[in-house]
């Protein structure tokens, strides 16, 4: 087997349900779980119309790019949403069968290991993050992601050895699990870098549908590259996915975009990565990124839950509404995530994430440990049912 499976950590939700262990919470209370970021809003008929109008597709083989119909309708979402230059189909866009197993994958083709390779990640972070790192040979670099810089990344304390063994860098926005949103400035310093350094830029945007000012959408890395004058994109890759804009997880349908010969040698792994996107699951992509009333009628339904609940929870739990996103970072009274999230579950059936579960200790600090992760997936009634077990849990 190999060696550095020995690296992995389990994932988080196999911690929590260590954590939780068979203690049984109340029976006269429905279970409520925000702990995982799966969205529970219905997927949109004209995704489920369009994958079953695309049946007959299952008799073929799909292409590894993916069909013509699907980059030129991936192509024209990015222009309209971040007003970018028209973008080439054929080279700049590649679709993916989600964007979590495509972020895992970029990280197996872009690093060489030679040298003692890095791959910087925020902390806390999406755990693919590391584990792509850890099997592609390289060794991960945590920028924590601390409240009182506002819960962005500090660039500046990454030492120059690191950056200059750096092959990747993962940078996500808007932000699980802070939900906060990258500026033009942050972007034209991680450009600087990688025009330093020489190393990709992965920009995880999976989040990017779901904000509260319809004036006011958080900017993509795609975009903050062309205001900063790079239109070629040069060494930078984003990642999206239909999962969370469109309500579709099990669709396992994304995209990448962005330097076109950075995508082409991405495209050469793939072709042996096995990872052709079905034509049904294509079809439905296509009329997923031609429309886009389903997903602002979406947004409406987390700002919904967002005005409910966040007022509700700020009473005993320090936190506020996110730039973006769907969920919560709450700080917990004292330092002790984990029991809370115990207590919470055993006492009030309600299952909320350990914030220390996702990120990593690193000079001395784990900048989850205290904290949790709220996930306002739910309906509007169960998070609001949710809110309130929480705060009856936390008055005296």
């Amino acid at each position: 087997m190999n060696s550095r499976l020995n690296l992995l950590q389990p994932y988080p939700f196999e911690r929590l349900r260590s954590l939780l262990g068979a203690a049984a919470a109340p029976a006269n209370l429905t279970a409520l779980d925000l702990s995982i970021g799966e969205p529970k809003h219905p997927t949109p008929a004209l995704l489920r119309e369009a994958i079953a109008a695309g049946l007959d597709g299952l008799a073929s083989y799909p292409l590894t790019a993916g069909t013509p119909a699907l980059r030129e309708a991936i192509a024209g979402w990015l222009v309209r949403r971040y007003r970018l230059r028209a973008l080439d189909a054929a080279t700049e866009v590649l679709p993916v069968n989600g964007s979590r197993e495509a972020l895992f994958a970029f990280a197996q083709a872009v690093v060489d290991p030679a040298g003692g390779a890095r791959v910087v990640c925020p902390n806390p972070f999406y755990q693919i993050y590391e584990g792509a790192a850890l099997l592609a040979g390289a060794q991960p670099w945590y920028v924590e992601q601390a409240p009182e810089n506002g819960f962005r990344c500090d660039w500046a304390a990454v030492p120059a050895a690191v950056w200059a063994d750096t092959r990747l860098l993962y940078a996500c926005s808007p932000g699980n699990p802070t939900g906060a949103v990258l500026t033009l400035e942050d972007w034209r310093t991680l450009f600087e870098l990688s025009d330093r350094h020489g190393f990709v830029i992965a920009s995880d945007e999976c989040y990017s549908e779901i904000y509260f000012d319809e004036a006011a959408p958080p900017l993509g890395a795609l975009q903050a590259a062309q205001a900063l004058g790079r239109t070629d994109w040069r060494r930078l890759v984003v990642f999206s996915s239909l999962s969370k804009r469109s309500n579709a997880p099990g669709l396992r349908s994304g995209f990448v975009a962005g330097d076109a010969s950075v995508l082409r040698r991405f495209l050469l792994y793939r072709t042996y990565h096995g990872s052709a996107m079905g034509l049904p699951v294509q079809a439905a992509s296509v009329a997923a990124w031609n429309d886009e009333a389903h997903v602002a009628a979406n947004r409406v339904l987390y700002r919904r839950k967002f005005d409910a609940v966040t007022p509700v929870l700020a009473r005993v739990l320090e936190t506020a509404r996110p730039q973006a996103g769907f969920y919560l970072w709450a700080r917990v009274p004292g330092d002790d995530d984990q029991a809370f999230c115990r207590d919470l579950h055993a006492q009030y059936n309600v299952r909320v994430l350990p914030g220390s579960f996702l990120a990593r200790e690193h000079d001395g600090r784990n900048p989850g440990r205290g904290f949790v992760r709220i996930a306002l997936v739910d309906s509007l009634e169960r998070c609001i049912e949710a809110a309130g077990r929480i705060e009856r849990f936390l008055s005296p």
